[in-house]
């Protein structure tokens, strides 16, 4: 029910994204990390019935139980509710997150976006070059990114992955303004799909 909603969502918000964009946003909704942010906002683990194992490891905090419940919640409304109950619900729950999402535009992931923009400029494939710092349990990264023989970007983060994530969205930003390309699309407040009212009511 939730890839659903969701799924429909994007498209009818966003009917002129590829189907690849499309995609990327409907993942960066629904995944479990996602799932587990929308049951920390609600405070859902404190109300979930868990065994003393759990519960002295820290399981209310564990993203998989979390997520997993979110899941369970909804299949619930909509098995006591029907489509219109758990589709109310999703929209309650994740409008906010399809929002970040959206305004994110390709900050989806950078690597990816910074791959793409230098493939339709016929900018080669950007190479990562890395460098470390620290012991080995506290290394700290630092990335740039070489496109067509240039170094762009800074980076920096405990893993590979993410000083290469900051170092591609600061290159994505250099090489877009170098060549006049539209920053990536920020879409304004979610409206709710079904009901026709905003999925968050404005502030004041």
């Amino acid at each position: 029910m939730l890839g659903v909603v969701v799924t429909e969502t994007l498209f009818l918000m966003h009917p002129d994204l590829s189907e690849g964009r499309l995609a990327k946003l409907r993942a960066a909704v629904v995944n479990a990390r996602a799932l587990a942010g929308v049951a920390v906002t609600i405070g859902l683990g404190d109300h979930v019935k868990l065994g003393r194992g759990e519960e002295a490891t820290g399981g209310r905090h564990k993203a998989s139980i979390l997520s997993d419940t979110v899941e369970a919640v909804i299949g619930a409304v909509h098995l006591s509710s029907g489509i219109t109950g758990s589709s109310r619900l999703v929209h309650l729950l994740f409008d906010p997150v399809i929002e970040e999402a959206s305004a994110k535009g390709a900050g989806l992931d950078w690597k990816t976006s910074l791959q793409e923009i230098a493939a339709e400029h016929g900018l080669g494939v950007p190479e990562y070059v890395i460098t470390d710092e620290g012991p080995d349990h506290l290394k700290t990264f630092h990335a740039q990114v070489r496109v067509a023989g240039r170094l762009y970007g800074n980076g920096t983060g405990r893993s590979k992955k993410e000083a290469e994530q900051g170092c591609a969205e600061t290159a994505y930003g250099e090489i877009a303004a170098s060549l006049g390309v539209e920053a990536p699309i920020v879409v304004p407040a979610v409206t709710h799909l079904v009901s026709g009212t905003p999925a968050v009511p404005p502030s004041g």
